[in-house]
């Protein structure tokens, strides 16, 4: 069933910039985070927050990508470099939080401790799967970070030209805000 809207659904706008403020305050805190020493007050809590937020925020994304399959949603503005460049940086997106989520995973697991999300409950370990799995998955997580990051401040910057320059509705389809 297909049918055409004008506007992207409440729960997909709030789905998205929460999504947003989640992983700019992820990735702050993990860039703080890995600076502080064994003395410390946050040495313990701040690590055990990253990922117990970065864990939830797993979960939501799984439910984010399910809703965004089976929601109708606005078609894209722009030309066709346009659509197709929003589509492939979408994907990556996507592609790039499920490998911060895994290299999470990957580093917080290997040493055979699950994870706990604010002692709620506790993510079973898989331990070490390969040979210095902390250090890689490290370098991973931090450089899909990273690239995420960039990416996502693309991503603003082609919907603040979508608004500014061709005047067209890009972002007050994810906003809300009327002419």
């Amino acid at each position: 069933m297909s049918r055409e809207v004008e506007s992207y659904n409440l729960l997909t706008k709030i789905n998205h910039w929460l999504s947003a403020v989640v992983v700019i305050g992820l990735f702050a805190v993990g860039l703080w985070m890995v600076d502080l020493s064994y003395y410390s007050p946050w040495y313990q809590d701040a690590p055990h927050w990253h990922k117990s937020v970065g864990l939830l925020l797993a979960a939501y994304t799984v439910f984010r990508v399910l809703w965004k399959l089976f929601t109708a949603n606005p078609t894209i503005d722009g030309t066709p470099f346009e659509k197709i460049s929003a589509k492939i940086a979408h994907f990556l997106m996507y592609a790039l939080l499920f490998g911060i989520f895994i290299s999470g995973y990957l580093i917080s697991t290997s040493e055979g401790r699950g994870i706990d999300i604010f002692d709620w409950y506790t993510v079973p370990s898989l331990g070490a799967l390969f040979e210095d799995q902390s250090d890689i998955a490290g370098l991973l997580h931090y450089y899909f970070a990273c690239i995420l990051i960039g990416l996502a401040s693309l991503h603003a910057i082609a919907a603040l030209k979508h608004h500014f320059y061709n005047k067209d509705n890009t972002l007050r389809k994810m906003t809300g805000v009327r002419k």
